[in-house]
Order: structure tokens, then C-alpha cells, then sequence
């Protein structure tokens, strides 16, 4: 035979994208869970991978550390059973195989014996198998296998979507973060493997492969991440505006090094404005790490994947940058606890794209990326539903999720809410929702969940006011308040309309031949004298998101535009 020929049959043998296939349990990440699961606090995680890109499979031992918050007889562990389990220790003591099983990807094993209250269990699961394939990362999860122009392996994973048991036995719902990881990821000779947290050492073994180590600070579930290459790294230091000194790191791919340059250079100034606006870096004991990817993105803690080709902009950034590294704080150092409130997570990075462009070039640069966002927020569903919700229930419009609304009107909210309440209550309340104190510097925060509820509660405290009516319009109903316009007897009246004819008190700026007012709206309605032949600007400044009929056809035009090629093929 060939080796052309065995070449290619071996790449037929290879899992492709969307192989192998998912159950539906372990595509679901967050939602109603098993009581075993809830009862059980995450002390720590000792994972090892190894890495094996010839026959795209993975191999792993974790040992999980728990403490029961209530009696337990059984585990009930998220596993994907494409990763199918060789053994399990309970405390050092072996089981046997009948100790076990896992149909669907959620593991199940009987404790040897029951487990008190305040007990803690150690669990250590041996593993391995072909993991999924991502079929369009990161958008679907899975494993992306790839190679470098020269041929070499280029590896990475992302699990947002489907969770964190596409790659090891984990509790896969936003509060089953353990409190800290142990990674140790090996790799072929020749190939690098960056992680979350601080490198602990890398070994190398007699036949040339590696082991990296690495320990992380309670990860994000999805954020623990695999990715591997032949890596050339771009290291530095920034000292924060804090006092600390925070390590850099980029592990870009050979034969990038000036575009990786360019990118590296934006880390000091970006990480300058978060710190200012927000706080403190969240890991700056641990580092600020970015890995190039081949696929587009994702905010895993300390070591964001970055696959954005080093695409120019008119803003002079890399947008895909500045959004990944904006959940370090938004998604890593605050976690919404439940799917349902996760707009916390890209509301807040999507909005700080257009506050860091009024940072660097002003007020004409902020308004003009505020303007694309706004032409892209649907009003399919609401934002926030109020329930329990799995991630796909908020993603995926499919499934009745608000989707792309999670990230543009989620920035649209948090920019009216910013002129509604001003700018000092808006950071104070933003820092508060962060750090969960008003006072954060390196060393006196930790991680911490956060709800939309909880949002709402800082922002009447910071504010002096009582705003369910704002976030009730914006976040929990769909269709956009309307502001309806009367004109005559020199006189502007002006009626807010909601579908649900609820109160919206949203005051309004009036522009009356280039003098602005600021129109109070109580009730929800204002009255303004202004003669018959004055030129009228409603919100001159964009600064109130509202019902805009031209955005809606726009978008109407748009979606028949994009369909009819389509269907002429």
C-alpha cells in the first residue's frame, strides 16, 4: 500500500465534524439539575489529558474533590459517554464496573458506602475516547482538530454551548465551579500546551513528549480549555494602576510574529482601561493569557482563544480581543449563576467595545459603534425570562432564547442606563456587581456568582431610585418601548407606549433649533412649548433605546435581501 493511499484512509478513519454524535443530555449545559449535584460543593480539581492528535482522542484521569452539603449514597457526574470511563476510585478504594454507569452522559456511581453531611469524597474517574468534533466552533462545541501551514498538529477545544463534560467529569451548570484546578496536559514532542492559571512546570518525558502543568483559581466551568501547537510566545509585564505587577503572555502561531507584536501591544492599554473603568484584573496572581486558535474565539480564564485572524478595524482595535478579555470580568471573575442572567456576561463585553473607542477617540467614535449594534437587536424574546434556563434556552433563538440580543441589547440597556442614572452611580454599581464590594483591590476579592436580580438591587442603592420599570421594559418584555410624537399649537406632546401599557417614566432630550432639553416624561408623558417653525430633534444624542421603525425595515429589506439568493439556488 502506498503511503499516500494509507495516508488517506487513515484520514477517513478520523472523526470528522459532528462526529461522534451527542445525546441530548449532554448537549444541555445549566438548567434544572439532579438534587446529588446541587448538594455537593466543588473544592478542587486534579486533571490530567493527554493529547493525542494522530487519532483525535484524549485520554484522562480527574480526581475530584467534594464535600457533601447533605447525605449522599450516589455521584451523579457530567461525562460525556463518548469519553467512556475504565475505572473509578472512591476515596483510594476501587469500585467495581457495576458501581457505575452512564447511558445518556451523566455518570452515575454508587458511593461504597453513604457519605454524611459535611463529608468529603475524593473521586478519581480514568477516562478516554474520541471527544466531539466541533462542527462550526466556537458557535458549536467540540474538539477542533487542525494543522499549522508547515503540517503540524494545531488543537483546540471550546465547550460553552454543550459544557465542560465534553472534556472531563464535571458538574456542568454555572455554579459547579470547583474552587481551584490542577491541569497536566500532555502533548507530542515538539507541540506547546498553554492553559488557565500560573505554570507550575513543564516535564519532559523520555520519549520527548511534554507534560504542561498548570494551577487555576476557580475556573468558569467552560473555561477550562485545551490548546495545543508549536507556539512561539510573546511575554511581558504590566505595572497596574493598582500597585501589582501583572505577567503577559501570547502564544501565537510560527511565522505571525509582527502581527502577534501588534496584537501584544494592545494589552497594556486595554487592561489600562478595564482596570480604571471597572478594577482591579481579576488573576493578576496568575497572568493575562491569550492563545491564537483556529477557531474564532472564547473567554477561557487566562488564556483567551483568540482566532481573529489579526483583522484591521476603523476603531483601531481588535474588537474579538478586547471582547474575550472583557469577560475576565464579566463571565470569569462575576459568573451569573443561572443562563437566564448571562446577558451580564455579554451585554457588559459588547458594551465596552464602544465605551473603549469614546476612551481612545472620543464621543463621534462611541456613537458610531453604538449605531452598529443597534441595527442589529431583534426583540424576538425577552432577555431575561425569569426561570431556570439551560444555555441553549438563551443562545439559541430556536429554542425561544433571546440570542444575539444578550450582546446588543443588553449594550443598548446598559447604555441608556448609564445617561438615565449618570456615570458615577453607573461605575459604582457596575464595580459592585464585579467585585461584590465597592472597594476592590488586588487580594481582597475572590470569584462570585451574580443574578440580574441582584443588578437591579446595586443599581436602586447606587442610584437613590427604584428602576424595575427600566429593566421590566429593556430586559423582561420583548417588543421595544415606542415613543409617540403630537405636534401642533406649538406645543410637542410626547406619549410612551409599551405593549403591555405598564409604566415607563423614560425622560427624553428634545432638540429645538440646536437648544437640548431634558423632557422629565413623568407618567410617561411630557409637553413641550415649541413654536410652529422650530426644527425638532428627538434624542439627538441616541441616548434612549426605543422602538425606530427605520431599523425595522431596514432589517425586513435585509432578511429578504440575504433570502432571495438563496432561494434562487
Amino acid at each position: 500500500m502506498s503511503l499516500t493511499l494509507a495516508a488517506l484512509l487513515l484520514a477517513a478513519a478520523l472523526p470528522q465534524k459532528g462526529e461522534p454524535p451527542l445525546t441530548p443530555q449532554t448537549q444541555v449545559s445549566g438548567g434544572p439539575r439532579p438534587p446529588e449535584q446541587t448538594a455537593l460543593r466543588f473544592d478542587h480539581a486534579d486533571l490530567q489529558f493527554e493529547v493525542l492528535p494522530a487519532t483525535r482522542r484524549i485520554e484522562g484521569v480527574a480526581t475530584l474533590s467534594f464535600t457533601a452539603r447533605v447525605p449522599l449514597t450516589r455521584l451523579v457526574i457530567d461525562l460525556d459517554r463518548n469519553l467512556p470511563v475504565s475505572a473509578i476510585a472512591i476515596d483510594g478504594t476501587a469500585l467495581p464496573k457495576a458501581a457505575w454507569r452512564n447511558p445518556e452522559g451523566q455518570l452515575s456511581i454508587t458511593l461504597p458506602a453513604p457519605v454524611a453531611a459535611g463529608a468529603s469524597i475524593v473521586a478519581r474517574i480514568t477516562y478516554g475516547g474520541t471527544p466531539h468534533v466541533a462542527v462550526n466552533a466556537p458557535w458549536d462545541d467540540g474538539m477542533v482538530w487542525a494543522t499549522t501551514p508547515d503540517g503540524r498538529p494545531w488543537v483546540a477545544s471550546t465547550t460553552e454551548g454543550y459544557g465542560c463534560d465534553l472534556l472531563w467529569p464535571c458538574l456542568d451548570f454555572p455554579t459547579g465551579e470547583p474552587a481551584s484546578v490542577d491541569l497536566h496536559i500532555t502533548v507530542p514532542k515538539g507541540l506547546k500546551a498553554p492553559a488557565n492559571g500560573r505554570l507550575l512546570g513543564v516535564d519532559t518525558l523520555p520519549d520527548g513528549r511534554t507534560r504542561w502543568n498548570w494551577r487555576a483559581r476557580q475556573p468558569n466551568t467552560y473555561a477550562i480549555a485545551l490548546a495545543v501547537g508549536p507556539f512561539e510566545e510573546i511575554a511581558g509585564s504590566y505595572k497596574s494602576r493598582f500597585g501589582n505587577t501583572i505577567p503577559l503572555h501570547y502564544w501565537h502561531l510560527p511565522g505571525k510574529a509582527a502581527q502577534a507584536r501588534a496584537l501584544f501591544e494592545e494589552f497594556a492599554p486595554t487592561l489600562d482601561f478595564f482596570e480604571r473603568m471597572i478594577g482591579p484584573y481579576p488573576f493578576a496572581d496568575e497572568k493575562v493569557g491569550v492563545v491564537e486558535t483556529p477557531h474564532k474565539g472564547m473567554e477561557h480564564q487566562t488564556i483567551n482563544a483568540y482566532g481573529n485572524d489579526y483583522a484591521k478595524a476603523p476603531e483601531g482595535f481588535d474588537w474579538l480581543f478586547h471582547h474575550e478579555f472583557a469577560h475576565e470580568w464579566f463571565a470569569n471573575q462575576m459568573t451569573a449563576a443561572n443562563w437566564d442572567d448571562y446577558w451580564l456576561h455579554e451585554g457588559f463585553a459588547s458594551y465596552l467595545q464602544p465605551l473603549y473607542g469614546r476612551w481612545r477617540e472620543g464621543e463621534s467614535r462611541y456613537l458610531v459603534m453604538l449605531e452598529a449594534q443597534r441595527n442589529r437587536i431583534v426583540n424576538a424574546a425577552p432577555v431575561v425570562q425569569g426561570k431556570l434556563l439551560n444555555e441553549e434556552q438563551v443562545y439559541e433563538p430556536s429554542k425561544g432564547g433571546a440570542g444575539i440580543d444578550i450582546y446588543m441589547k443588553g449594550a443598548w440597556t446598559l447604555h441608556s442606563l448609564r445617561w438615565l442614572i449618570g456615570d458615577e452611580p453607573f461605575w459604582r454599581a457596575t464595580r459592585r456587581l464585579v467585585y461584590g464590594r465597592a472597594d476592590p483591590k488586588p487580594g481582597n476579592f475572590a470569584p462570585r456568582y451574580a443574578s440580574t436580580a441582584e443588578f437591579e438591587r446595586i443599581v436602586a442603592a447606587e442610584s437613590g431610585r427604584d428602576l424595575g420599570w427600566f429593566f421590566d421594559a429593556y430586559l423582561r418584555r420583548a417588543a421595544l418601548p415606542e415613543l409617540q410624537i403630537e405636534r401642533g399649537d406649538d406645543r410637542l406632546t410626547l406619549v410612551w407606549k409599551t405593549g403591555a401599557d405598564a409604566p415607563f417614566p423614560m425622560p427624553i432630550e428634545v432638540q429645538v433649533d440646536g437648544r437640548i432639553e431634558r423632557v422629565a416624561m413623568d407618567a410617561g408623558r411630557g409637553v413641550l412649548t415649541v413654536p410652529a417653525t422650530a426644527h425638532v430633534v428627538i434624542d439627538p444624542m441616541a441616548r434612549v433605546l426605543r422602538h425606530a421603525p427605520a431599523v425595522a425595515q431596514f432589517q425586513a429589506w435585509q432578511a429578504r435581501a440575504t433570502a432571495a439568493p438563496a432561494a434562487a439556488k
